[in-house]
């Protein structure tokens, strides 16, 4: 697995400030699993990423043999702006219609660390040295994942289209991994995203009509196990969260004790720190192998519908020009131009579904494969949480009985 280097300098939040928070290389978790099959003849990653305020400056590295790029590696500044550039012109390539085009990475939000770094400043008065230290610091790893999970879900959408082999021959996505300058991306302008929110209600109302039958039910059933997997992160960061307070609760009342309890108190202080630790790794590892796993495959199922919508436009514009061929045969006029752009329609419609048969093929083979090594990964983990809890809760009340 290649190490990454996350440098990540955020701005003051109310009388607290989030510093750079990895001072040395570390070998990076992938938030999902994608079977990729990379070719080695075209290898991307991203070794590093700056994080100021609302911007994540990523730094593409690829190496190559292929002779259509100019060197055999070379590495790029990009913005987020550019990944999404990159997966519109994917999107909007008609060559491209029968394909499944990687989902393109999500906005970085780091609102919501923010948002409870600036209520930890304002309770600061309310707690203790030691219980504010703890919790800057929960708050800080959480910082951590979050962008650390945003690197990853880039550098992943790269590696779909690098190991896919069409996509990876990309006009634009050549231009994506190798110009070396600012790509000068254009925001959408409010017309063009009016245009696109339209669109967007229409198909979705083509689509329940045209694919209800198979992935608009599944893709729900994926939707709401994805938001009880985040309830279940949640509820165990919150446990977390609660072990801290009683840790330091508990600190607090044995450092006013003078009586034989004062030991007990100690020992129970540190079983909860403790304890503290292995839940707030039990609700990493299920963000990491069940949750993230779940919000890519949304994206992903989405992706596939819109192959599917694509191939039922088009079998709607063949039944159309099918019409359109029979009126100019009734009428005796244009009957040349109806067959041609019949035929048209029949042979794209052919292309579509050919191709969208093998994309679906292999998405529902890579899906399989996700889902599965990444639950047998989870259920092993939670083992071993478990476990170490047991040792934890009979480590101490040995000690206590001892006393």
């Amino acid at each position: 697995m290649l190490r990454v280097l996350l440098l990540c300098k955020v701005q003051t939040v109310g009388s607290t400030q989030l510093s750079e928070l990895l001072q040395s290389q570390q070998p990076t978790l992938r938030s999902v699993s994608v079977d990729l099959n990379n070719d080695a003849s075209l290898l991307i990653d991203i070794p590093d990423a700056l994080c100021e305020r609302d911007k994540v400056k990523f730094t593409v590295h690829t190496k190559t043999t292929l002779s259509s790029f100019q060197k055999p590696e070379f590495s790029v500044p990009r913005q987020h702006e550019d990944f999404i550039w990159l997966h519109d012109t994917l999107v909007e390539t008609e060559e491209y219609a029968g394909l499944i085009i990687p989902p393109a990475p999500p906005k970085p939000d780091f609102e919501s660390p923010r948002e409870k770094m600036h209520k930890l400043g304002e309770g600061e008065a309310t707690m203790t040295k030691e219980e504010y230290t703890k919790m800057k610091q929960e708050l800080e790893a959480e910082y951590l994942a979050v962008f650390k999970k945003t690197v990853q879900v880039h550098e992943i959408f790269l590696q779909r289209l690098s190991s896919h082999p069409i996509l990876s021959k990309d006009r634009n996505f050549q231009i994506f991994l190798e110009y070396d300058q600012d790509l000068s991306v254009r925001r959408k302008n409010a017309k063009e995203m009016f245009g696109g929110f339209f669109k967007n209600m229409v198909k979705s109302a083509d689509e329940v009509a045209a694919l209800w039958p198979c992935y608009l039910s599944h893709c729900f059933k994926i939707k709401d196990s994805t938001a009880k997997a985040e309830k279940m992160t949640r509820s165990h960061k919150n446990i977390a969260d609660d072990y801290i307070h009683i840790s330091a609760t508990l600190n607090s009342l044995s450092a006013e004790d003078t009586t034989a309890s004062k030991t007990h108190l100690e020992k129970l202080s540190d079983l909860f720190e403790k304890l503290r630790k292995v839940e707030g790794r039990v609700a990493s590892d299920q963000e990491l192998k069940l949750t993230e796993l779940l919000r890519y495959y949304m994206r992903d199922i989405q992706a596939a519908k819109d192959l599917l919508y694509r191939r039922a436009r088009a079998l709607a514009d063949y039944e159309s020009s099918n019409k359109a061929l029979d009126k100019a045969r009734l009428k005796s006029k244009d009957v040349a131009q109806a067959e041609e752009h019949q035929q048209q329609c029949l042979q794209k419609f052919d292309r579509l579904s050919e191709s969208g048969k093998k994309e679906l093929t292999g998405f529902k083979g890579r899906r399989v494969v996700a889902f599965r090594k990444n639950l047998i990964e989870m259920a092993e983990l939670e083992i071993k949480h478990a476990k170490n809890n047991v040792t934890l809760l009979q480590g101490c009340i040995e000690m206590l009985k001892s006393n």
